[in-house]
């Protein structure tokens, strides 16, 4: 690439990290959607089966940061061949330019929360920025491209660049695109940021209290150690796990949940409907499917909501509908079997609070499905909108066409916080503490073992339910030198978690959480 096409280049890509940055600073001011967002939901809803599996391998809980930045970096790769294009035809490049605008303001209006208004006060200064942009670094390059004829012939004057701009060396202008290129992605972080300030919307919320309430965590159910997983996860701790890269913020006001299918009256509740209905509480762990053995993809809260079995006896579900589905603002969708809900999932709640506040954004505002015994990708719909009585052969929820089981039942399993993977210690007595969970079943019993030496039985913590994690901690002898730490749960049916060690896909991770420390 000789010099000149490069500046081109450049000056593209420069024009496209404006234009991007820009988008992504009005979306955060204004509450609405960008480009990139945009783009990254078209990619999300097209990935092979597979694709999510390989994001997290490489990137771990930044997956979707990963993604977003690699949609950036592509759209100014793109933006460099606009820039080539602009060499030889500015009005070419401007129509290109305005084309990739008009697909992203298209792809926007997929969200179900994009107007064509705040797609557009999005997208105009967006496109505004990055052709002047453009126009600017192309100046310039038509001014340092610039040489006098040879041969003593009177030189023509230069081109005029804006701003009468004087000639200004390669590597200088290079630099300058570099500044437009820091100046895009600064201003692409602050619009992330300010967009990620989500609130509720609506009238001031005020739920009623529940009629089955629990009392205060017992001091037996926290064994009270430091870097110990606290026996109920603060809201801010808790995981996200979803196919949003945004956190949506729907109005509770104008919110409405829709039961429907095989059911012989279809049922629509506002959220002061929910709010109204006999409200109950309860300590339910949930996990995601995807968290690897000693992963932090799982967490405990206490929960506030209505009865889904209730909900669903309103509506009169007719014999034969075998399967639940819930359904997202979005369209996003998960399913799990009906008779689950006659057995150990029969308190499976819409839920309206988590740990005393109404339902973060993050979490699902204003109204998510939470089900006890199932991983999260079968069963815990956030911002749900619909409820779908169908059957297990007439629909296949979001992931499961990507290759993840239809059923999917949380395995029990168990985790070492303490002392941490790679940790140095003091040889002698060791406490090893952690938690276990087998949500509808309960934990039984946790064992630990030293390398190879016999399993030793922890102390439990008093559980809060049978939904709900235990904290566990043994005290070890441990001598000098480099040890393998191990554990393994049992859960109130009796059942041993197996040493098998299996990938998360297609139903959950098995095996034996091991950990590596150093005595001295």
């Amino acid at each position: 690439m000789n010099r000149d096409r490069l500046m081109w280049f450049v000056a593209g890509v420069a024009a496209v990290a404006v234009a991007l940055g820009v988008g992504e600073l009005m979306a955060g001011l204004l509450d609405g959607s960008s480009i990139i967002v945009a783009v990254g939901a078209l990619v999300i809803s097209l990935q092979p089966p597979g694709g999510k599996d390989l994001m997290v391998e490489l990137f771990g809980t930044n997956d979707k940061l990963a993604l977003e930045i690699i949609i950036g970096v592509g759209g100014m790769l793109v933006g460099g061949l606009v820039g080539l294009i602009a060499q030889r035809d500015m009005r070419g490049a401007v129509a290109g330019f305005l084309g990739i605008a008009v697909i992203g303001y298209l792809l926007m209006l997929q969200d179900p929360l994009t107007t064509p208004v705040s797609a557009a006060v999005s997208v105009i200064p967006a496109v505004t920025g990055g052709l002047f942009t453009l126009g600017w670094l192309g100046g310039l390059v038509e001014r340092t491209s610039y040489s006098p004829p040879a041969g003593g012939q009177p030189a023509p004057a230069p081109p005029t660049a804006p701003w009468s701009a004087p000639p200004i060396a390669r590597r200088s202008f290079l630099a300058i695109g570099a500044v437009f290129v820091a100046a895009g992605s600064f201003l692409a972080v602050i619009g992330r940021f300010l967009g990620s300030q989500v609130s509720t919307v609506g009238p001031p919320i005020a739920i009623p209290s529940a009629g089955e309430t629990l009392p205060p965590v017992p001091g037996a159910a926290d064994l009270d150690i430091a870097g110990l997983s606290p026996i109920v996860v603060p809201n801010e701790d808790f995981y996200r796990i979803d196919t949003r890269l945004t956190i949506p913020n729907l109005d509770s006001a104008s919110w409405s949940l829709r039961v429907h299918g095989m059911v012989e009256n279809e049922v629509t509740l506002s959220y002061a409907d929910l709010l109204a209905m006999p409200l109950y509480e309860r300590y339910v762990t949930i996990a995601c499917v995807s968290n690897e053995v000693g992963g932090g993809l799982v967490g405990n809260a206490k929960w506030k909501g209505a009865s889904l079995v209730s909900v669903l006896d309103s509506a009169a579900v007719r014999p034969g509908a075998t399967q639940v589905v819930g359904r997202s603002f979005d369209g996003w969708t998960c399913g799990f079997p009906t008779e689950h809900l006659s057995g150990t999932g029969s308190e499976a709640m819409i839920a309206v609070e988590m740990n005393g506040e109404p339902l973060p954004a993050s979490h699902g505002f204003p109204a998510r499905l939470i089900v006890p015994g199932l991983y999260g990708y079968v069963s815990a719909t956030k911002w749900l909108t619909e409820i779908e009585m169908t059957t297990l052969e007439a629909f296949d929820a979001y992931w499961v066409p990507l290759g993840w089981a239809k059923q999917a039942p949380i395995l029990t399993q168990s985790r070492i916080d303490l002392p941490r993977s790679g940790a140095s210690v003091a040889a002698g007595a060791v406490t090893v503490a952690g938690v276990a969970w087998a949500p509808t079943r309960g934990i039984s019993r946790v064992e630990v073992q030293l390398d190879d030496g016999a399993w030793r039985a922890a102390e439990l913590s008093q559980p809060l339910s049978d939904y709900a994690w235990v904290q566990w901690r043994a005290a070890l002898d441990v001598p000098a030198g480099s040890h393998m730490l191990s554990v393994r749960a049992t859960d109130g049916t009796g059942e041993t978690q197996t040493a098998e060690r299996t990938r998360p896909a297609p139903d959950g991770a098995r095996g034996y959480h091991q950990i590596r420390i150093a005595a001295a």
